[in-house]
């Protein structure tokens, strides 16, 4: 029990919240921490978000593609992290990702009304919540602001600074070359020195169908240069 209790104090919408309080949680409230073997399928794309869905052990890996080009991104996500708690809430409330445990994981999760009613236990939670969606909220603005005024460098920054999740690894854009180049507005050479420039940084390597990301750190500081 106290191994559940370190899990859950661990959770990002659940820090600065109680023992004592996470325990009374735990007693009213129906949490189910669910098991999945390696390559299952935890959510698809598209699925209604009807739980809050913590990863608690192990990592999982989603899956994001654009339904008109063919530019797709894959991400690992470990514990302790959450999927995708801005789409629990608004007016688009589906997944925008598929999501795969890797390797097996654990996930808890509660469905939406009775993380609102946690929510109204403490305002802690209240306040763990509106941070994280004011955060994807002011990254949103930012890249509106990237793709029209920004260097290449920049929007794909902003890009990227979007579709990843907070904490995430291992992230890969899979492209075709004019599709990608479409979603940045740019040319092909245009595009490939400017991989060529930050290849030569470390921040990424690439072929002619994908990049991988080696240093998403060094990737965001290039907005704030």
């Amino acid at each position: 029990m106290n191994s559940m209790y370190q899990q859950l104090m661990q959770l990002p919408l659940f820090q600065g919240v109680s023992t004592e309080k996470i325990t009374e949680l735990v007693e009213k409230l129906p949490f189910h921490f669910l098991k999945y073997r390696s390559g299952e399928q935890i959510v698809a794309a598209g699925d209604p978000c009807t739980h809050i869905r913590f990863i608690v052990s192990g990592k999982v890996r989603l899956e994001t593609s654009s339904s008109r080009l063919k530019v797709s991104l894959e991400q690992i996500l470990a514990t302790p992290n959450v999927l995708a708690p801005d789409y629990l809430f608004g007016r688009d409330t589906t997944y925008p990702f598929s999501a795969f445990a890797e390797g097996g994981c654990g996930i808890l999760q509660l469905l939406k009304g009775d993380y609102i009613k946690m929510i109204n236990t403490d305002k802690v939670f209240l306040f763990n919540i509106l941070n994280f969606l004011s955060s994807g909220s002011q990254r949103g603005i930012a890249m509106a602001l990237a793709a029209r005024d920004g260097s290449l460098e920049e929007r794909l920054a902003m890009l990227m600074n979007v579709l990843v999740a907070p904490g995430a690894t291992d992230v890969v854009l899979k492209f075709k070359q004019k599709d990608l180049c479409s979603l940045l507005g740019t040319q092909r050479t245009t595009l490939v020195s400017m991989l060529d420039r930050l290849s030569e940084q470390e921040i990424l390597e690439y072929d002619s169908s994908e990049m991988r990301f080696l240093d998403m750190d060094a990737l965001d500081a290039l907005l704030k240069e």
